[in-house]
């Protein structure tokens, strides 16, 4: 399930259309799986239909759902999404270590916090299997 935070500055449709590209990169939502309609959302989460409507325009518009008429809204193929994700991730984390670089940060201290956390999903993944 998605979880909002009302005191974070990003708009609920934003975390919405996040945790939705969160469960379908993960594999936690399968291709072709049906999404909750927009009232049911809208009811389970108390917020207007128009902001989860505006959600679900946005990852169909990013290509990662795909709507029939009158039947709802599904989990696009994920095989080219992945690589989109993965470059747009790449770009803000080269913006994100320029700005640590500038900040005196040492390239040695980011490249230990990066091998801490690649032990940390190894684990992750392990306890899953």
């Amino acid at each position: 399930m998605i979880q909002l935070n009302y005191r974070d500055s990003k708009p609920i449709y934003e975390q919405i259309k996040d945790g939705y590209i969160h469960l379908i990169v993960s594999g936690v939502m399968k291709n072709d799986e049906k999404l909750p309609s927009v009232r049911e959302i809208a009811s389970s989460l108390a917020i207007n239909p128009n902001t989860i409507q505006r959600a679900y325009k946005q990852l169909e518009t990013e290509g990662y759902i795909y709507t029939i008429s009158g039947k709802g809204s599904f989990v696009s193929e994920v095989s080219g999404i992945l690589e989109e994700r993965s470059k747009k991730l790449m770009d803000k984390f080269d913006e994100i270590v320029r700005e640590l670089l500038y900040l005196s940060e040492c390239g040695d201290e980011l490249k230990k916090r990066i091998d801490i956390l690649e032990g940390e999903e190894l684990k992750k993944n392990d306890r899953s299997k």
